[in-house]
């Protein structure tokens, strides 16, 4: 197999065919079903010398029995408390693993970790999907492939960020493929509807059960907390001697595209468009039955037979609702009672998995961590609507996020913020947006709770600006620092050229706590810097290669 880096300085430079090695690897060549397989191409060139790049030698395994911690929250990755070095990790594409439970095009994500491994990166992220590993019945779990890819990335001495993703992967922002909820979950959900959250006309999406049904034994005897648990429990058992090791962190998803929210903003169908304030998802019959007893419980009974009639539809804007308009019923009696009940509900949500994760995960050194929506748009309006409806209480008078981050550090539990990349000035002015204003609440708010906080990219960007803005905010004074930042993610763009350059400087800044040196393009003194994607253990280099 053949492989072409291009690196931040343009590194090695295909002139001569016949001098480039072919790399060895599995000749295994899956592809996800029904999906067109991405060519990866990545050169790297120099303007003063050519270099051949092979992988010299197979990592042995991590003694895991002297380097496992027993203490669950202790950081897998280096960053002293005392310094400002982020470790940064790449999230892997969505279809790492096949439907049919195979590490997908094993040679191509090979020669992509030797390159990350080069680029000073700590390691990467992956989706262990629902869908795919508990798709042949309940409690019947396939990690094969996610055991190929453990191995892959411990060989090149990186660590391994799993998600578990017990949403659906399709119809959200970035969603490049599509990978339902395992076979067995939708034949219940086609028997009882109400399973999944609902829209108050009836609309039902089957992106994540409803937090409605957590304790009601739904899914064929067990409760969806009961099956969550089960998929971690059978990670965790699978995988224990990993745990701590190579597997640096483990994420629990809590809701859509994995993050602690409510799917008020669906995109499939054109349900939804930016920057629409969405609309809440309280009716299915197990959310409405839980409505009513909390409005019963404060003799309120005639509150609780429905959610807000005034709060406009999906596409609409603020000022277009009776709900969420200035001094709109937002700011009600009512509006306050529906939004605690609405917001706790999410949080109650949230502490149940993670409670559960963290008795499963006990003692594992690996981290835990949950996600939480950078929900920017009209955060600079009073109601915020966009927030209200995804489920995050905060409003001009009420701090939405700091009852969240409460809730994470009462288990120990990493807060991964999204849209981190973002500026104000960027963002189109009818949105009234403020993603600096957001981050740097949240911000405040860990620092507050006493939470750790890490980030993420909202958006694929491989500009300057946006990596600049991730180095600006973990600098910042306002709140706490990253203890880590992942960045969405990996493609075909990635390596292409001045993108990979980007890439690289940001790692070596956040590693350098903002404080690195820009790279120039020009730089022909071989050092450290011009070569640092090839760095470490990946000690002879490659020449050429191809991803295919």
């Amino acid at each position: 197999m053949e492989l072409t880096l291009n690196s931040s300085s343009s590194l090695i430079k295909r002139k001569d065919a016949k001098n480039s090695r072919n790399q060895e690897s599995s000749s295994n060549n899956m592809t996800f079903a029904k999906m067109r397989p991405p060519t990866y191409q990545f050169q790297a060139k120099s303007s003063v010398k050519e270099m051949k790049f092979t992988h010299e030698k197979t990592f042995t395994p991590e003694n895991e029995t002297t380097e496992r911690w027993e203490k669950l929250h202790v950081l897998s990755y280096p960053h002293p408390k005392s310094d400002s070095s982020v470790p940064v990790f790449v999230m892997l594409p969505l279809d790492t693993v096949t439907m049919s439970g195979h590490l997908n095009k094993p040679r191509a994500m090979n020669a992509s970790l030797m390159a990350l491994k080069g680029a000073g990166v700590e390691g990467v992220m992956v989706d262990a999907w629902w869908g795919l590993v508990e798709k042949d019945g309940p409690m019947k779990y396939n990690w094969d492939g996610y055991a190929e890819l453990i191995q892959m990335v411990q060989r090149h001495g990186l660590k391994l960020q799993v998600v578990m993703s017990f949403h659906q992967c399709g119809g959200n922002v970035g969603d490049s493929c599509s990978i339902p909820l395992p076979p067995w979950v939708l034949e219940e959900i086609s028997k009882n509807p109400d399973l999944v959250y609902t829209d108050k006309s009836g609309r039902r999406n089957p992106e994540y059960i409803s937090l409605g049904c957590d304790y009601v034994p739904v899914l064929r005897g067990r409760t969806p907390i009961q099956v969550y648990s089960d998929f971690m429990r059978s990670f965790r058992e699978r995988f224990d001697n990993y745990i701590g090791g190579v597997i640096a962190e483990i994420q629990v998803g809590m809701g859509p595209c994995g993050e602690l929210r409510y799917p008020s903003y669906p995109e499939s169908n054109g349900t939804w468009r930016f920057p629409g304030i969405g609309e809440f998802q309280c009716y299915d019959k197990y959310m409405k039955s839980s409505l009513q007893a909390y409005a019963e419980s404060i003799g309120k009974t005639n509150w609780g037979t429905s959610g807000p009639h005034d709060a406009g539809e999906y596409k609409n804007l603020p000022e277009d609702t009776e709900f969420f308009r200035r001094d709109g019923t937002w700011n009600s009696e009512y509006g306050k009672f529906f939004m605690e009940w609405y917001s706790g509900k999410l949080l109650e949500h949230g502490d149940q998995l993670l409670s559960s994760a963290k008795g499963i995960f006990q003692g594992s050194g690996a981290k835990l961590s949950g996600k939480v929506a950078g929900i920017h748009w009209h955060y600079n309006t009073r109601s915020h609507a966009a927030e209200l409806t995804a489920g995050y209480y905060n409003t001009r008078n009420h701090d939405g996020y700091l009852p969240i981050a409460k809730m994470f550090n009462k288990h120990g539990v990493v807060l991964n913020f999204t849209c981190m990349e973002m500026k104000d000035g960027e963002q189109p002015e009818h949105a009234n947006c403020s993603p600096e204003g957001l981050v740097k609440q949240v911000q405040n708010a860990t620092r507050q709770a006493g939470t750790e906080l890490a980030g993420e990219n909202a958006l694929e960007r491989y500009d300057s600006s946006a990596f600049g803005q991730v180095v600006a905010t973990n600098r910042s004074d306002s709140g706490n620092g990253l203890t880590a930042f992942t960045y969405l993610r990996m493609n075909k763009r990635l390596f292409e050229g001045q993108n990979w350059q980007q890439l690289v400087e940001f790692v070596k800044n956040m590693k350098e706590g903002g404080h690195g040196r820009k790279l120039s393009e020009e730089d022909t003194t071989g050092s450290d810097l011009y070569v640092g994607f090839v760095r470490g253990r990946v000690a002879e280099k490659v020449e050429e290669a191809s991803l295919v």
